[in-house]
């Protein structure tokens, strides 16, 4: 079978049990709180296993977007920006969040806003659940290629962004010492290194 070619045959048991797992029914749920860019949801949930309810809070937010701005030479636009999660300066591609728009529009958006770089086209990589058990959203990535600088960066109070270039070529090794850090930036990257080995 196609999707088994790549799947020892000990892991088809495995992957058989996976696929008896079942959807649980929801039978309750509420924003518990309100913070603007994200709420939290409190939701009450059966099991098909137990037929217990369980209890669950989940972070409820719209889509976000990555972007991997290229130049027409092979350097990527990054920016650094302070995180107060980790308390650190992070090494990261433009990114934020799908307002009433589609996430190709929020893409374009926020690599001109945080910025001030536009390019020719712009290329869908994939999307990925930043964590499917918290989370109820999808972080979607798009290529941008032959970028040039049209503008100022036009940033919201609570931003600082230093818009920094690096080589297309070192952002492996960026990764492995870990100047690159952040789990969907790497995810972003493993989309187009991906799409890339199969051209």
């Amino acid at each position: 079978m196609e999707g088994y070619r790549c799947i020892h045959p000990s892991q088809y048991a495995i992957l058989d049990s996976v696929a008896m797992i079942k959807d649980w029914d929801l039978i309750e749920s509420k924003i518990d709180r309100d913070y603007r860019v994200f709420r939290i949801k409190a939701e009450t949930a059966l099991s098909p296993r137990t037929n217990r309810t369980g209890r669950f809070y989940v972070i409820d937010t719209n889509d976000w977007v990555n972007i991997i701005p290229i130049t027409e030479d092979g350097q990527v636009v990054m920016i650094e920006q302070y995180r107060h999660g980790s308390k650190n300066v992070t090494l990261e591609i433009p990114g934020g969040l799908v307002d009433d728009e589609s996430p190709e529009k929020a893409a374009l958006r926020e690599l001109l806003e945080e910025t001030g770089y536009q390019g020719d086209g712009i290329t869908y990589l994939g999307a990925t659940n930043p964590n499917p058990a918290i989370f109820n959203n999808l972080c979607h990535t798009f290529l941008v290629k032959n970028v040039k600088k049209v503008s100022d960066v036009n940033l919201d109070d609570n931003e600082d962004i230093e818009v920094v270039l690096k080589s297309l070529a070192e952002i492996p090794d960026l990764i492995a010492d870990g100047s690159i850090n952040h789990a969907l930036v790497i995810i972003a990257f493993h989309f187009l290194f991906s799409k890339q080995s199969k051209q």
